[in-house]
């Protein structure tokens, strides 16, 4: 059985390193544009599929080759990025100009007012949230066993569960997890009582019975829920983390943002199909309701919670310099 590594912090010295090099790589690549063609790039798995295929001609879809090209090095021809926030740490704001959206800012609902809102100065004006998804806990029930579902984070410490639980790989989305834990030391005895930090295979581990509770964005495991029986998926009234998808427009293209082609993914006949996959558009909450009806009904308490839980999710937005020493500080001192 795969030993539990622990993440490493993302700011790092290595890291530091690792960013300045990309970053003087990224200068030298310049703006010139080797494609006419404009083009989007994304991971694989950062957009829905149903709706990646629907981009407009002459705009073309091309994933990323390299985990280098997830941060600032991307090559030249690119004029839209889709990426997740938890790439923002590795990625420089000057790379970026304005976004330039403000007909689909204007529909969205509280949570992505909310967001662009508490943007950090440094990253105003320069993303679009087109969707989210909480970080929940996914279950493998076994009999005779139950957790106490009101117990919120504190079930990430069941004994039930020690030595069989998936964390994330992010040093920063864990300790916000350790804040919603009460009782002594939170932080270490979480790192302690993990098998892995494995948030990208952790449905394979759980599903093939290594692991018993994995913590994941609703969106990777919306599908598992449907099909597997064994499984369920809390989400805490104490609220959670969210999973942003944002757009983003590098500086050097004059290509605006194809803004019909993400209205599609708002309005049916798409919409209801996004939200049945657990990716959720920002928008009010009644547009939601009204296109969920592809939904399973016991999985609409994680998906489309009341809104007093929406109020306590909260958002991972990058860092500046002054936060990034006692997170770190606090990271090395919690090591079991």
């Amino acid at each position: 059985m795969k030993a539990a590594v622990p993440p490493e912090f993302p700011l790092n010295r290595r890291r530091f390193l690792q960013l300045a090099a990309l970053t003087a790589a990224a200068g030298l690549s310049g703006c010139s544009r080797g494609n006419a063609v404009p083009t989007l790039r994304a991971s694989a798995d950062t957009l829905p599929a149903l709706w990646r295929r629907r981009l407009p001609s002459p705009w073309a879809f091309s994933p990323f080759s390299k985990a280098a090209e997830v941060a600032d090095v991307w090559p030249p021809s690119t004029d839209l990025l889709a990426l997740t926030d938890g790439w923002l740490a590795g990625l420089a704001p000057s790379r970026l100009q304005a976004i330039a959206t403000s007909p689909l800012e204007s529909q969205l609902g509280r949570l992505g007012q909310r967001f662009l809102a508490n943007t950090p100065e440094a990253w105003s004006g320069l993303m679009l949230p087109v969707g989210f998804s909480p970080w929940v806990m996914l279950i493998r029930r076994e009999s005779g066993t139950a957790p106490d579902l009101d117990a919120g984070w504190n079930i990430l410490l069941d004994p039930a569960f020690e030595g069989k639980l998936l964390l994330p790989s992010s040093p920063r989305l864990l300790v916000s997890l350790a804040d919603r834990i009460s009782g002594p030391d939170p932080l270490r005895r979480l790192r302690a009582a993990a098998l892995s930090f494995d948030d990208r295979f952790a449905l394979n581990w759980l599903l093939q019975g290594e692991a018993r509770l994995a913590v994941l964005p609703l969106q990777r495991c919306m599908g598992a829920l449907q099909r597997d029986p064994r499984l369920m998926v809390v989400l805490p009234q104490q609220g959670a983390p969210l999973h942003w998808t944002l757009l983003l427009r590098p500086t050097g293209t004059a290509e605006p943002v194809p803004q019909a082609w993400v209205e599609e993914a708002w309005t049916p006949p798409l919409l209801p199909r996004m939200l049945s996959q657990g990716w959720i558009p920002p928008l009010p909450a009644a547009t939601l309701a009204a296109a969920a009806n592809r939904v399973p009904s016991r999985l609409l308490p994680a998906l489309l919670p009341p809104a007093t839980v929406w109020d306590a999710c909260w958002t991972l937005f990058p860092l500046d310099p002054s936060q990034t020493l006692p997170l770190q500080v606090r990271w090395n001192a919690s090591a079991p």
